[in-house]
């Protein structure tokens, strides 16, 4: 789904941001929304890796 934004769309959405947070908030905002998918990837990561040990275990 995101693959599909494009140029156009990520600059509509830049504008967008600007607009509703304000250039001082926008670094915040950011931050906040790359620590939040570091988490999650770092979360899903740990999931897969879990499952996959599971598996070694369950076919011993």
């Amino acid at each position: 789904m995101i693959q599909n934004i494009g140029v156009p769309g990520l600059i509509l959405i830049v504008v967008l941001a600007l607009i509703v947070f304000g250039p001082s908030k926008l670094p915040e905002v950011g931050r906040a929304f790359g620590t939040t998918l570091r988490e999650f990837k770092n979360s899903a990561k740990d999931l897969m890796s879990d499952g996959k040990e599971e598996k070694k275990e369950q076919s011993k």
